[in-house]
């Protein structure tokens, strides 16, 4: 008996792998491929389009080969986009709105997922009287569209003098990205086991001590998302940074709008595509580096159960 116990791995080795081979390529299968690279051309097409036209001569443009790779190539109208293209009545380029929307982002993303957490965090675990339906009110805020407020908020930040500065601006990415982010922590907390709250309660820990030594080492996931949209959604923005960012905190989104639409002159296509390069470029920066992290957190973030 011994022997054959002994010998049955051997056996089984030199046999080789059990069960159906994995099958060749299928109707279905060349569909689904047939089906992304049509997808993914469809999307870097565009892309290859703005980037070789940024990179040709106006006389080269007129061509008409908006395919073609540059003969002459020039990165003028990158250099002319970024520091001397006309943007209304200045002419100093993408640059001031660059670091405009660097600040903006750079406060308001900070404030909004701190604000967010602390919300998701008490809606999981201190439920209270009425949190479901603070919760609901919350998650319908998600749905409401920003031109029907944009009038009152208009109002009450002037009352206050907020309106066209720096923290005005920054308050209106805080409110409008709490009520996404808000579910996104909820979701998330809702998913960790209850004994982890249950344990530190036991050991003494308060709202604070749980949220700083639990909550927050474990919503590293979800915090990645957080952070990829709202700064893909505030860098993005142009609606807010036009009505409440007033004119010295005006955004690149704002100034690419400048310098496409200007009526003046020659209409540069090259220096329009660059500028619009250069804008989107910190978002897609975001996406290529971190896409698989976003994946991860948006998994870890779903509730289970």
């Amino acid at each position: 008996m011994a022997t054959e116990a002994m010998t049955a791995p051997i056996a089984l080795e030199r046999s080789g792998p059990r069960g159906s081979k994995p099958r060749g390529l299928t109707i279905s299968r060349i569909g689904i491929y047939a089906f992304l690279v049509v997808m993914a051309l469809f999307f870097l097409i565009p892309l290859w389009v703005m980037i070789v036209t940024s990179l040709k001569t106006l006389p080269e443009i007129r061509l008409g080969q908006i395919f073609s790779w540059p003969a002459n190539l020039t990165f003028d109208p990158w250099l002319k986009a970024w520091d001397t293209a006309c943007t209304g009545r200045d002419c100093n380029g993408l640059k001031p709105g660059f670091w405009n929307s660097v600040k903006i982002t750079a406060l308001s993303v900070p404030v909004s997922i701190l604000i967010a957490m602390i919300n998701g965090y008490a809606l999981s675990f201190w439920k209270y009287r009425g949190s479901e339906l603070l919760f609901g009110i919350l998650v319908f805020g998600a749905f409401v569209p920003y031109q029907v407020v944009i009038y009152p908020l208009i109002i009450g930040l002037s009352k206050v003098g907020l309106f066209a500065t720096l923290p005005g601006i920054v308050i209106i990415h805080t409110i409008f990205g709490m009520p996404i982010l808000t579910l996104l922590y909820r979701n998330f907390f809702a998913s960790l086991p209850i004994e982890l709250f249950k344990a530190a309660r036991v050991d003494g820990a308060g709202f604070w001590g749980i949220f700083f030594h639990i909550m927050v080492p474990m919503s590293v996931p979800i915090t990645i998302v957080a952070i990829i949209l709202q700064v893909t959604g505030i860098w993005n923005d142009f609606l807010f940074g036009l009505v409440f960012a007033g004119r010295p905190n005006m955004p690149m989104t704002i100034q690419l709008n400048n310098i496409v639409t200007t009526t003046t002159g020659i209409r540069e296509y090259n220096v329009n595509m660059a500028a619009t390069i250069l804008t989107a470029a910190v978002p897609l920066v975001i996406y290529f580096i971190s896409g698989k992290w976003f994946v991860r957190g948006i998994a870890a973030g779903a509730v289970k159960g």
